[in-house]
């Protein structure tokens, strides 16, 4: 429920900036009036709607996905089926991408136009268990309408950028007078430190539903030593993957269910649940992760600032408050 509460607040907090934005250029550049306003909110539903649109086209194309059917992947099929009749959503497309790097992640424009695809990497390192709990974090971001509300919030830094490019840019090269010209710089600038601001509230928000898709894979029913065990082999696969195909995936990370860019440096810290060395975290690996207390460097905070994932050991030492549940 907090988890919920809190990306409410920063979706309230994110369109409050962005009315302040429209409120203060109208400001500055002597427009008043309902028209104004009602212009620039129906130009920022207008990106939101092409966003909205493109955005499943142009995930398929970088993703190199390809839809499959269940004589070809019925296990997959199967999985997927259940889980989207137990979330009560419709069965989304099911989908292979051709990326080498193990991994899984969901799109679409809403419920009705949902697609989950898997790397062909990742289910050869899962078992059925550890892939359902995965593929339930994937249908819990269908369930609670993730796609929708990161476009929605992706926006606001998108029209903060356009406004640096236009106002700093043409305050530095257009012929005006020196007090006008200066006043645009620093409008431009004021909009690049609003670009950089509201990309990190992006990045929380996203980080944000990654802990709520997980807490929807255990309420879907998969144990969260199941997901957790996923997650700590997928950051093993990825740790250990060719330099050329995470670079492949580097503008796509932000969909996938962990960062693979940061496998190298989580593996040695989740290498430390695994007590028994069996490659797996079990339910007693997990308790144990659960009563002790983690404490990240400094470095860890910058990291996890910039990255639209969370601290993989953070993340499963949630999982394991699960598990006590």
């Amino acid at each position: 429920m907090w988890l919920r509460v809190r990306l409410y607040l920063l979706v309230a907090f994110m369109f409050a900036i962005l009315y302040g934005i429209i409120a203060g250029l109208g400001y500055l550049l002597g427009f008043h009036g309902m028209g104004y306003f009602i212009g620039l909110l129906l130009f920022a539903g207008f990106l939101i709607f092409v966003q909205y649109m493109i955005g499943p086209k142009t995930v398929e194309w970088s993703m190199r996905v390809r839809y499959v059917d269940e004589t070809q992947y019925p296990r997959l099929h199967r999985m997927v089926e259940e889980l989207a009749a137990r979330a009560n959503v419709p069965k989304p497309r099911v989908g292979v991408s051709e990326l080498e790097i193990p991994n899984a992640f969901a799109f679409g424009r809403g419920k009705k136009d949902a697609r989950v695809c898997v790397t062909k990497g990742l289910l050869g390192i899962l078992d059925d268990d550890e892939l359902k709990a995965v593929l339930g974090h994937e249908l819990s971001h269908i369930r609670h309408k993730d796609v929708a509300v990161i476009t929605m919030l992706s926006v606001v830094p998108m029209i903060c950028y356009m406004i640096y490019i236009s106002f700093f840019w043409g305050g530095m090269f257009y012929g005006r007078r020196d007090r006008e010209a200066g006043l645009t710089v620093l409008v431009g600038l004021a909009a690049l430190v609003l670009y950089f601001i509201t990309s990190l509230l992006v990045m929380y928000g996203s980080r944000i539903r990654e802990y709520y898709a997980d807490f929807g894979s255990v309420e879907l029913g998969n144990p969260p030593s199941k997901l957790a065990t996923a997650l700590y082999k997928l950051v093993y696969s990825n740790a250990k993957a060719d330099k050329k195909h995470l670079s492949k995936a580097a503008g796509a990370k932000a969909f996938f269910i962990n960062d693979p860019s940061k496998a190298a440096y989580e593996i040695s810290e989740l290498s430390e649940i695994d007590a028994d060395m069996s490659g797996t975290i079990d339910p007693d690996e997990l308790r144990m992760l659960g009563e002790k207390k983690i404490k990240l460097s400094t470095a860890d905070k910058i990291i996890e600032l910039l990255s639209s994932h969370p601290n993989m050991l953070k993340r499963i030492k949630q999982l394991a408050s699960l598990e006590k549940e």
